[in-house]
């Protein structure tokens, strides 16, 4: 192995340490004094580089995550509202952002009856609808 390979392992080794820590390429390169162009040759050349470089990553991320989450998991202790309330919109169903959309549709034709009684074998094979239904419902549709 020449000087240029050596080199080039161990810059791969220390941008990969680097992106465990701060996942983000850009100042991976400037902290390891390593081009974004290097880093993107190494990464399209070098599938060993590039599967070892997406770990490192997602591993960065996750770091982030946990470090956000204690900030956030302090603010609420601290009683900051924004974080309260961020909290619960993301952990609690009732407190989750809802969208209501109301309206009426305008049939322009009705359903043949063989068209409904397929209808309702599909809601009932779903189990949206039961599967007693009235009779005279069932009956309407053969």
């Amino acid at each position: 192995m020449n000087t240029i390979e050596k080199r080039q392992v161990k810059n791969k080794a220390l941008i990969l340490e680097q992106l465990k820590r701060t996942p983000i390429v850009q100042i991976c390169c400037e902290k390891s004094g390593i081009s974004r162009a290097s880093y993107y040759r190494w990464y399209k050349d070098d599938k060993e580089f590039a599967q070892a470089a997406d770990k490192a990553i997602l591993e960065g991320q996750l770091l982030v995550n946990d470090l956000a989450e204690s900030q956030l998991i302090s603010a609420i202790r601290d009683k900051n509202l924004s974080a309260i309330v961020f909290w619960l919109k993301t952990h609690h169903p009732s407190y989750a952002s809802k969208l209501e959309i109301t309206g009426k549709i305008k049939h322009e034709e009705q359903l043949t009856p063989d068209q409904e009684a397929l209808v309702i074998k599909a809601l009932k094979l779903a189990s949206v609808l039961p599967d007693n239904l009235p009779k005279a419902k069932e009956e309407k549709q053969k």
